[in-house]
């Protein structure tokens, strides 16, 4: 009897310990929808294109980058602010390295401060849709294009804001499915032969 309460004692032990890395893999991807989804700590919107309403009255822009830990990428913001009237559409870019000898994904998380911002600061186009890949020695720079909504003057919280910084955090993901199999020697070998 004892020993079916030790077998029922170390499955649960290593069900929680499977959950639990479960759930940290899948917390920054979740975070990253949650917080799409809920407007929550400062996330940005989107837009189909530039404001068509352009104020006199300007917000300093300032831009951050940093990366997970163990993520071998350099990356940095390639300007540190800019000034821009409300609506009128920026352009940054944001500069990335892979100094490894291998390929490495990425994708990158963002938020706006401060928060009241983020629903305001709509992005039209940026690196951040999308996953990126670097190859071994690879440099590359990588634009967002912005404005932010002139909607933040009638805001009560957010209406005095003076400056929003833009923040980006690089994570490491899987590489995708058509770069592992450019890595893969044996799939390489077959496409040769067809």
């Amino acid at each position: 009897m004892a020993t079916d309460q030790k077998s029922k004692t170390v499955l649960t032990l290593v069900g929680v310990v499977l959950f639990m890395g479960a759930m940290a893999w899948a917390s920054v991807p979740f975070y990253n929808w949650f917080c799409r989804v809920t407007g929550f700590a400062g996330t940005t919107g989107v837009a189909a294109g530039p404001s068509s309403d352009i104020l006199e009255r300007t917000i300093k822009i300032r831009f951050d980058g940093s990366k997970a830990r163990d993520f071998p990428w350099e990356f940095k913001p390639m300007q540190t602010e800019m000034t821009l009237r409300i609506g009128e559409e920026g352009l940054a870019f944001y500069e990335a390295y892979n100094p490894t000898d291998h390929p490495v994904a990425g994708q990158a998380s963002y938020n706006v401060y401060p928060y009241d911002a983020g629903g305001y600061f709509n992005k039209i186009e940026c690196f951040c849709f999308t996953e990126q890949v670097l190859q071994p020695g690879e440099r590359v720079v990588m634009p967002v294009s912005f404005f932010v909504d002139p909607e933040i003057v009638e805001d009560e919280d957010a209406k005095h804001a003076s400056h929003i910084t833009l923040s980006y955090t690089f994570y490491e993901i899987d590489l995708p499915e058509e770069s592992q199999a450019a890595l893969d020697p044996t799939t390489t070998d077959l496409n040769s032969v067809n």
